[in-house]
């Protein structure tokens, strides 16, 4: 059965917890806990069967009843803030009036034979949630971030991710050599590719590269990659960012049929 208290100081050491989580993207890693506010995020974690350690939810929606208060109770336990506690623990303009804190993923084993995506230092942490979810939506199952890409798990992330996190095999902080364990072949979009991405032989499973705003795939991962395609751009500006060709090459890649 949950439990519930009630959390009325600032000082609280939950509170206070929460509100490091919610305010430092790497935090996670130090606090060994994952701070989901809102309830899309609590309620894909929900959805997947993942347990949650703790609930937190505001009075209001606590005393109101109804979806929040119900959602709340997928957790182990339930702490009851004052409105204003929580709003001032939150990463968020507005709010969202309930969040649960998670024990954070333990290092993931790379899957060797999964479709997925490498990320090489994709520095922008709303680019890398875009493309959590976009990998989710279009049947990849693995998401590998180099070193050097945002930190998988933090707030931004999982804003962005909109409960992807949860549908996919995440390993981060990884090194080049750590995908020598991939069975599939590495494809990169690169800017200058002959082949178009539209043209290509694309392997039925792959591992999608994708790399940093600015520089791009780094040259000793391109060496290491099979397939290089371009995504032609029509209108003369190479203006896609990361996030948006990474949702065109899986799309493409699910057309081509099933994993």
């Amino acid at each position: 059965m949950t439990s519930v208290r009630s959390i009325t100081s600032r000082d609280n050491p939950l509170l206070a917890r929460v509100r490091r989580l919610a305010q430092d993207g790497n935090a996670y890693r130090r606090v060994g806990q994952v701070w989901l506010e809102g309830d899309h995020l609590c309620a894909a974690l929900r959805a997947r069967g993942r347990p949650a350690a703790q609930a937190l939810v505001a009075v209001s929606a606590w005393e109101q009843g109804g979806a929040l208060r119900d959602l709340a109770g997928w957790a182990q336990a339930v702490a009851v803030v004052d409105d204003a506690l929580f709003a001032a623990a939150s990463g968020l303009e507005s709010p969202a009036k309930i969040g649960f804190l998670i024990d954070a993923p333990a290092g993931g084993a790379v899957l060797p034979d999964a479709h997925g995506v490498v990320l090489d230092r994709v520095q922008d942490a709303g680019n890398v949630g875009s493309i959590l979810r976009s990998a989710a939506a279009l049947g990849a199952t693995q998401v590998l971030a180099l070193k050097g890409t945002a930190s998988l798990w933090s707030p931004k992330v999982l804003r962005a991710g909109m409960g992807a996190h949860f549908a996919l095999n995440l390993v981060e902080g990884l090194d080049d050599a750590a995908l020598d364990a991939l069975a599939v072949p590495l494809v990169a979009t690169l800017p200058h590719a002959g082949a178009t991405l539209r043209e290509a032989a694309l392997p039925p499973r792959c591992a999608w590269v994708l790399g940093h705003e600015g520089q791009g795939v780094s040259a000793a991962l391109q060496s290491r990659c099979t397939l290089a395609v371009r995504i032609p751009q029509p209108g003369g500006e190479e203006s896609l960012n990361v996030a948006a060709a990474a949702a065109i090459c899986l799309y493409e890649s699910a057309a081509r049929g099933p994993r």
